[in-house]
This record gives C-alpha cells, structure tokens and sequence, in this order.
C-alpha cells in the first residue's frame, strides 16, 4: 500500500506529513514509558528489520493482485503502539529512501495511513478483545488474529478517505473505496495469519517480552493456615536471561533468510493499492521517485544482472540497514529514558 509521488496534491500531503512528525513525536515520548524496566531496545529494532523482511513477500491475493504485511498490528502488539508507531516509520523511511517504494512527498502520506492507523487501530481491537475473552496466551494469539485483520482495511478506508480529499485525478471515490476495501479485506487475511503465528512463536519462548502479554500471567496461589496467598515471584533463571539474545539471534537471521532468499518467491503481481489505482485511473498521475536512480531501487542491487542474486542482497542490505536503524533510535530513546529517571526510580 505504498502510495507513491503524485497520487495525493501537494496540501494534503504536507498536512499529512504534519501528521505524521506530530504522532512520532508523541510515539518517541510514548516509546520511553514502553521500554520500562525491559530490554525493548534491541527486539524493536528486530521488530523492524522482521517486518521490512517480511513486506518483501508478496502473497496473491486474487486474479492479478497480491499483498504484503503492513506490520501495524504486529509491531504494537509485540512492542507496544508507541514503539510499534514507531518501528513501522523506520521501515517506510528506509524503502522510500534506498529502494524508491513509496514517494518521499508521500511519506508522511505513507506514515499516516501503513505506520499510524494500523497500529492505533490494531492496538486498540486488540486490547478490546483481551477485556472480553479469557486470560491466557490463546487469547493474545486470537486477538491478534482480529486485530491485523481488521487493521488492513481500515488503512485502506483512511486511503480512500484522503485520496477524497487530494486526489490528483478525478475517479469514481465510490468505486474506488469498495475496490480498496474489498481487496485489502483478503490481503488482510495474510496478515492476520503472519501477525497471529508470529505473536504466537514470540510468547512460546519469551511471553515475558510480548508487551501485549504483560499482565496476562497467573499468581501462584499458595494456601497458608487454610487461606490462599500469593506465592513470591520467582527469580528469573539465567538461561531466560540469555534467551533474549538467542531470541534476538534467531529472529535476525530469520529476517535475513526471508529477505534474501525466500522473497526471490514472492507474487510479482501488484499489490492491491497498484492494482486498484490501474484500473481506476488514480495512477496517471504518479510521478518517478526521486531515488528512482538509487543503486537499490526496486530491491535490486545496481549492476548486477542475476535477478536472484541481485533481489537477495538488496533484501539482506535492507535488513541490515533497518536494523541498524531501528536499534540506534530505539537505543537513543532507552537512554534518553535512563537520563530522565532518578536512581530511585521515579521521574525527575
């Protein structure tokens, strides 16, 4: 759902740019209150290196139409909606910048719709589901289903509502809209299914670290004198302790394999968003990127003509890249955090 330069007038893209610096300033504030106690800072920058990685996957979708995981969803419920505001912006402003996907004038177009609104609105399905449905890691693993399904369409509403307001060319909004909705509904499917597997595996090993699962644990009741208390936590062992690496480890080369081998597979069918602005005419207007030049545009890597090669290092180089990335914000925002607590504990 990369819109690219063009598609939206100059206003509305500065508005929604305005937008979009306004919610990361909060989401960087927001992210410091996230990181708490916890270790954050480098599985959020996984977080976004996973998800670059997997937005390389085209799945089809329908005759024609493929789609990929936006990563709204994913990245609030496993690192918070702060953070995964966040997370989703680093990864937009790594493929505007080196891989010309997404139009730079329409980034903040791109933050808005792919970054902000599927994550607040994820998050907060989400977290309405876990109010109703029992306690426990199926429940974190249903709503999250839920949430990503519905977080899709809804991004794809927000389009439709802004091309409504700048579009560049004159259509049917009707028609539009319900092409949108219709098809980001199915590619909502395939992110539901990524997000729940995803959350899934993360809290089978560490359901400490998923920020969606906090609060989920049972006390252990023990019963004294005929009454049932609460059993002091236990300490955490070491090799918990070190299973962060190991998590983090593994989910990077995960990231690296789907990059750079896997999406070589990927659907080349257009995405919904490219297949419905060519059918209804959004697209003639669309302007080239301004990084169309760039020895990385299109996930490929400039003079090498072997097409698997090629597409496999610009994926691992983008993996890299946005998780360097990711951590040196993330790691910025914990330190800020250290600075602005006292040794006590509380804000000074």
């Amino acid at each position: 759902m990369h819109v690219p330069d063009g598609f939206i007038d100059a206003p509305t893209s500065a508005v929604t740019g305005v937008v979009a610096a306004g919610a990361i300033a909060v989401s960087l504030r927001g992210a410091r209150r996230e990181f708490g106690g916890e270790k954050t800072a480098p599985l959020a920058g996984l977080v976004a290196a996973f998800i670059f990685a997997v937005q390389m996957l085209n799945f089809p979708v329908a005759a024609g139409t493929s789609g990929h995981l936006l990563g709204g969803a994913l990245a609030a419920i496993l690192v918070g909606p702060y953070t995964g505001v966040l997370c989703v912006s680093v990864v937009l402003l790594m493929q505007g910048i080196l891989f010309a996907d997404g139009g730079l004038t329409a980034l903040g177009v791109n933050i808005t719709d792919m970054a902000i609104v599927t994550t607040v609105v994820a998050y907060a399905v989400f977290r309405g589901l876990l109010a109703v449905l029992p306690g426990g890691r199926r429940s974190v693993t249903v709503s999250s289903f839920v949430a990503a399904l519905v977080s899709v369409p809804a991004a794809a509403c927000v389009f439709t509502l802004i091309y409504a307001i700048g579009g560049t060319t004159d259509v049917a909004l009707g028609k539009v809209a319900t092409a949108m909705i219709g098809v980001h509904v199915l590619i909502g499917i395939g992110e539901a299914v990524i997000t729940a597997l995803t959350v899934g595996a993360v809290i089978a090993v560490r359901p400490d670290l998923v920020h969606g699962a906090r609060g989920l644990r049972q006390t252990l009741k023990l019963r004294v004198n005929g009454e049932l208390v609460d059993a002091p936590a236990a300490p955490v062992p070491a090799a918990a302790r070190t299973s962060r690496r190991t998590l983090w480890i593994t989910g990077l080369v995960t990231s690296l394999v789907l990059a750079g081998f896997v999406s070589f597979y990927a659907s080349a069918d257009p995405d919904g968003l490219e297949k419905v602005a060519h059918d209804h005419g959004i697209d003639k207007k669309a302007e080239d990127h301004t990084s169309a030049d760039s020895p990385l545009a299109d996930y490929g890597v400039k003079d090498i003509s072997d097409a698997r090669l090629s597409g496999g290092l610009a994926g691992v180089i983008g993996v890299g890249a946005t998780a360097v990335a990711g951590s040196a914000v993330f790691w910025a925002v914990r330190r800020r955090r250290t600075r602005d607590v006292s040794p006590a504990g509380t804000d000074v």
